[in-house]
């Protein structure tokens, strides 16, 4: 069994920051890939960022240097930095992972999602 347990989000006025953070739990050897996807009410599903087992990562167009994902491999857990917020970042975040078990990798495990809003 494996779980990814998410945090961070809240209520923040616009140009003010948040820290989300994603950790893997359960029967879990370690994490490899994980992404941060978010989504507003009536919009798609957009990825904000990504980053490697390596620790490479990638972000959305909008992110536009504002965001910072790092990972700490000791606490099977992955940081989203947010800095800069703006009413238009406001969504349900939600952390994706590839997870390792005993039994091998495990894709595409969901967080359960952490509200972000932005206020003007």
């Amino acid at each position: 069994q494996v779980q990814l347990v998410e945090s961070g989000g809240g209520l923040v006025q616009a140009g003010e920051s948040l820290r989300l953070s994603c950790t893997a739990s359960g029967d879990v050897l370690n994490i490899n890939a994980v992404r941060w996807y978010r989504q507003a009410p009536g919009k798609q599903r957009e990825i904000v960022a990504q980053i490697s087992s390596s620790g490479t990562s990638n972000y959305g167009d909008f992110v536009q240097g504002r965001f910072t994902i790092t990972r700490d491999d000791a606490k099977n857990t992955v940081y989203l930095q947010m800095n800069s917020l703006e009413p238009e970042d406001a969504g349900v975040y939600r952390c994706n992972a590839d997870v390792r078990v005993r039994a091998g990798v495990v894709v595409g495990t969901w967080g359960q999602g952490t509200q972000v809003t932005v206020s003007s």
